[in-house]
């Protein structure tokens, strides 16, 4: 598996890596990163590393999906940005989490924008979406900054999703 580097200004998106657990399972247990993911609630480590497996998979099996988001000034793992689209989800996505205390940094924003040109040069897509569960503003702001415009509501997770649509370029 051949996972591509993107540098940005202040990020590198890299394949995730043995040594990410421990800051990885730190990000997936902490509720307020958690909230709108999935089923809203944090991970165990041992779903930690069930989840950092399956993002590994995902490139294995997809060709694409997350990288590992590295503060390139210090090294720091930040969070988890790239293309995700597993067997079941509403439709391909740029999909960004982060660490708490890298909130509101413009990282998100950074990251998205390289994993959303990778999927338009590199994959060829053309429909490309952010799903994001309902209430989530922060996200909402990363996809609208980045020129999507909601689409519609779906059920996701005994809940539901914003379907945010990046323009067809």
């Amino acid at each position: 598996m051949n996972i591509p580097v993107i540098e940005t200004e202040r990020l590198r998106l890299r394949e995730l890596r043995a040594d990410d657990f421990e800051p990885y399972a730190r990000m997936m247990a902490d509720p307020d990163v958690t909230r709108y993911l999935g089923d809203g609630k944090p991970l165990s480590r041992a779903d930690a590393w069930r989840q950092l497996a399956m993002i590994l998979g995902h490139w294995e099996l997809r060709g694409f999906g997350l990288w590992a988001v590295e503060e390139k000034a210090s090294g720091e793992l930040l969070g988890r940005i790239g293309c995700y689209d597993p067997e079941g989800w509403p439709a391909f996505e740029i999909g960004y989490t982060l660490a708490r205390h890298a909130w509101g940094k413009g990282y998100a924003s950074e990251g998205a924008a390289a994993a959303l040109t990778y999927a338009r040069i590199v994959l060829g897509k053309r429909e490309i979406t952010s799903v994001i569960k309902t209430g989530n503003r922060a996200s909402m702001n990363v996809a609208t900054k980045l020129g999507a415009t909601w689409s519609e509501t779906v059920p996701f997770y005994e809940s539901t999703a914003e379907i945010y649509r990046y323009p067809i370029v």
